[in-house]
């Protein structure tokens, strides 16, 4: 009787291992859904034409600062590695991102990143536009972001 508990048990063992063992075809993590870009301003609406997307490594070097500029069409950003600072011009808000962390950029804000470290921070961003429109317009009498 002790070995039909044991088979018994030792079954029920392996078919509960066997379960476990079939994972999820993909594991999700939600890393940023918003209305609104970091500094509270909300999205109004995607640019109308035909829908283009498009993803941008950028790389910061230490130590410095991006010219103001603004972003016509939603843009979501991740930090690979470093950090960055984003500086609103006209408010004032700043906010300090780390590697790992996700943002939404604002739209038609003056604004720029820092880089006050000593690394470089890569930052992988996408931008929902359309043809033909850029993903970074300079602010007057600063040169181009990238």
């Amino acid at each position: 009787m002790q070995t039909s508990t044991m088979m018994i048990a030792v079954a029920c063992c392996l078919l509960a291992t066997r379960g476990e063992a079939r994972a999820q075809p993909a594991q999700k993590e939600t890393l940023l859904q918003t209305d609104h870009a970091w500094n509270g301003s909300p999205y109004r609406s995607y640019p109308s034409g035909q829908p283009q997307l498009t993803m941008l490594k950028l790389t910061v070097a230490p130590h410095t600062a991006l010219p103001w500029h603004t972003h016509p069409e939603p843009n979501a950003g991740y930090i690979l590695s470093g950090a960055l600072t984003i500086q609103d011009k006209e408010s004032g808000k700043t906010i300090t991102l780390h590697a790992g962390e996700a943002f939404a950029e604002t739209v038609h804000d003056v604004h720029r990143g820092v880089n006050d470290g000593d690394v470089p921070t890569v930052i992988i961003v996408t931008y929902a536009g359309v043809v033909g429109t850029p993903t970074s317009v300079p602010a007057k009498g600063e040169k181009s972001e990238y």
